[in-house]
């Protein structure tokens, strides 16, 4: 029993091990970007005729998904607007992240949002709709 402790303390040292410094940073910069927490400056840029082609600027998360890219970015307290862009052989983008902002390098951020678990749902339809469905 005490060999199967020793070989888990084992794999998990070397597992910690493998997470550097950057990586903890990068992967915490990320959840920060997507909580809305960072500014950003993403552009789009045709490289065949070297011009910029839509310029995003505020709270923004980014999503690469299938050579299209999606960015939700926050522009109220409650109010978000989601942009969705192709990407092609001659259209590509860069974002930077226009100010420094602290994160661990030790601890690697975990969101849980227990609210989350109570799905919002939307009901559509009439009463007058659901009587006559019901009474046939």
């Amino acid at each position: 029993m005490h060999i199967f402790k020793l070989a888990g303390g084992l794999l998990a040292i070397a597992l910690l091990n493998g997470c550097s410094d950057a990586s903890i940073a990068s992967n915490n910069l990320s959840k920060a970007a997507d909580q809305f927490e960072i500014d950003r400056r993403v552009v789009f840029y045709n490289g065949i005729n070297g011009e910029y082609m839509l310029e995003l600027v505020g709270k923004c998360s980014i999503s690469d998904l299938n050579r299209q890219l999606e960015v939700t970015c926050k522009t109220g307290p409650k109010e978000y607007k989601k942009h969705f862009l192709g990407l092609s052989d001659n259209v590509t983008y860069f974002a930077e992240q226009i100010d420094g902002v602290g994160v661990s390098t030790y601890h690697n951020r975990i969101i849980w949002k227990p609210q989350t678990i109570i799905p919002n749902i939307d009901v559509e339809g009439s009463a007058k709709d659901l009587t006559e469905t019901l009474t046939k």
